[in-house]
């Protein structure tokens, strides 16, 4: 079976169309010619009728000699002389037909010009309707060779779309396939982190608690040590100056030192100590010890677990604070004003920063300022500066709507927490070098996971923050609105939905349950105030109020969607 474009059903077909054509034409010129054809007809009727009676008359004038060679009276006396037409009248009539019939030759030649002029135009305008029709034919033929290509290319692209087609749905199946996996991992990896962080939690918890008894064991100890100590003297020799100068400056070091020990046991020495006395510890290792006590004070309550890791640096300890009175040093320090100033750890190292984009480490030496080194690499003007714990990091708040990391010993910046939309006006390491927050005029204060560089949690506010300052687990900020805020930064997420969000505690007072403006539920233990754990799923709204059965094995939560969850 030939297809549409086959070269033989084309042919046939253009034939057909030119017999049509040359019929039409037939019948048009037929038509012009239908009128002409019977007056012809009639006039060579007419002409042969003229013929047949001019071959009759042609032996007439015979008899009409002998008729007028007769006389008038062998006219009166033929009997049929009223019946035959006289030659005169005859060739009179004749003539008359004859000019009749020269006017209808006329009219007819006339006719005839007529019609072969219109038959002159007719074929002029068939002639060029032809020539036409050829340009038109040769238009079609490469038309319909442009349409077959046409059509070759658009069955190589509807293959090529059907194999996309297919080749995108074995795509988008193994994109569903590796989506559903990712979930998988995901809630995997949520609840590996979940676990670990639970787990590390506790063994935290337990080695803190351990290290607190034992700490208290620890003082205890030496309070009795001292006790004793401060009731025993001993005499020694005073012969060698250097000797007594250095054991007199020892002992009230000690006395210093035992004050607040004294204070905090609850009881009162009545006497001092004297500059000879000295206990059977030496006076070196009880000033230690002090200042093991007192450091303990300042790191208690902040462990993590984890790998032990040496979170401060032997820090001195502020007896009685002094008021300033002089100045000892004037420097100009910076290119331009400076905004921010903050001393280290070990009070030995001062760091500035100012709207050069510049912060300045300094040394301060014998009551003078001496440079130690410059950290460069600031997007934007200082704003705040501030050393972590160990006095080994830098973290700098910035105009360029970041905030940047220095390594002390490093030039450059190791690390920027990029995540605001507006000038940065505060950052702050918490109670370890491993978190820091940072407060905006976007109007929002951010908590910053340092070990892997990511915002762990925004908190939007009405006023743009001023500053901030960072407890163990509450974040303290000051706005533009003259007011300031406190955030508990163990409650990740929580937030009240209303004004008459109603919490609760479990029947043993063990945990504190109260619901989120986003409909999850979180738990919180009421001994170390840590988030146990967060519920999620059935509602959809913010929930009002929770309530927990008394065998404890049941929770119930309502929320402004109208729905009540069962919790078991």
């Amino acid at each position: 079976m030939a297809g549409p474009s086959d070269p033989g059903v084309s042919a046939a077909r253009w034939k057909r169309h030119i017999v049509r054509q040359l019929r039409q034409r037939d019948r048009t010129q037929k038509a012009l010619f239908l009128e002409l054809v019977p007056a012809y007809n009639r006039l060579i009727e007419k002409a042969e009728l003229l013929a047949q009676f001019s071959e009759k008359l042609q032996p007439e004038p015979t008899h009409v000699t002998r008729a007028l060679l007769q006389g008038p009276w062998e006219e009166e006396s033929g009997p049929d002389s009223d019946r035959v037409p006289s030659p005169a009248a005859l060739r009179v009539k004749w003539q008359e037909e004859e000019e009749g019939l020269r006017l209808v030759c006329g009219e007819m030649a006339y006719q005839v010009v007529e019609k072969s002029a219109a038959l002159g135009t007719l074929e002029s305008q068939l002639e060029e309707r032809q020539s036409r029709l050829a340009a038109l034919e040769a238009r079609v033929a490469q038309l319909q060779e442009a349409r077959e290509k046409e059509a070759g290319q658009v069955g190589a692209r509807r293959a090529l779309n059907a194999a996309q087609r297919a080749a995108y749905e074995a795509l988008r199946v193994h994109v569903g396939h590796q989506e559903a996996a990712l979930r998988r991992l995901e809630e995997e990896a949520r609840d590996l982190l979940d676990r670990l962080v639970r787990r590390k939690a506790r063994a935290a918890a337990e080695r803190n608690l351990r290290n607190e008894r034992r700490e208290r064991a620890k003082q205890a100890r030496v309070s009795q040590e001292l006790k004793k100590a401060a009731k025993r003297t001993v005499s020694i020799s005073e012969s060698p100056d250097t000797l007594g100068d250095g054991i007199r400056e020892e002992a009230d070091t000690l006395a210093l030192a035992a004050e607040p020990l004294e204070s905090e046991a609850g009881e009162k020495w009545k006497r001092p100590f004297r500059s000879a006395s000295a206990t059977s510890l030496t006076l070196s290792r009880c000033v230690d010890v002090v200042k093991g006590l007192l450091d303990f004070k300042k790191r208690r309550g902040h462990s993590i677990g984890g790998a032990p890791e040496q979170r401060y640096q032997s820090i001195p300890v502020c007896v009685a604070a002094r008021l300033p009175t002089r100045a000892q040093d004037v420097l100009d320090a910076h290119l331009s004003e400076v905004n921010a100033v903050r001393f280290g750890p070990n009070s030995s190292l001062l760091a500035t920063g100012g709207a050069d984009r510049l912060i300045l480490l300094w040394n301060v030496v014998g009551g003078r300022l001496e440079a130690n080194q410059t950290l460069e690499g600031a997007g934007g003007s200082i704003t705040s500066v501030d050393f972590d714990p160990s006095g080994s990091q830098v973290l700098a708040a910035t105009y360029n709507k970041a905030a940047q990391l220095w390594k002390v010993g490093e030039a450059q910046s190791k690390e920027t927490l990029s995540g605001h939309t507006d000038k940065v006006t505060a950052a702050k390491f918490k109670l370890t070098r491993h978190q820091a927050v940072t407060g905006s005029r976007d109007r929002t204060v951010k908590e910053w996971d340092l070990g892997r560089a990511y915002c762990s949690r925004t908190i939007n506010v009405l006023s743009y923050c001023n500053d901030v300052v960072c407890g163990d687990h509450v974040i303290i900020s000051g706005h533009n609105d003259q007011k300031i805020r406190f955030w508990d930064s163990r409650a990740d997420g929580f937030r009240c939905g209303s004004d008459w969000t109603k919490a609760v505690f479990s029947p043993d007072r063990s945990y504190a349950l109260a619901g989120s403006w986003d409909g999850a539920l979180y738990i919180w233990d009421v001994d170390t105030g840590k988030l146990e754990s967060s519920l999620r799923g059935p509602h959809c709204a913010a929930v009002n109020a929770v309530a927990w059965c008394y065998s404890g094995s049941h929770v119930v939560s309502v929320d402004q969607a109208r729905k009540v969850v069962l919790w078991h």
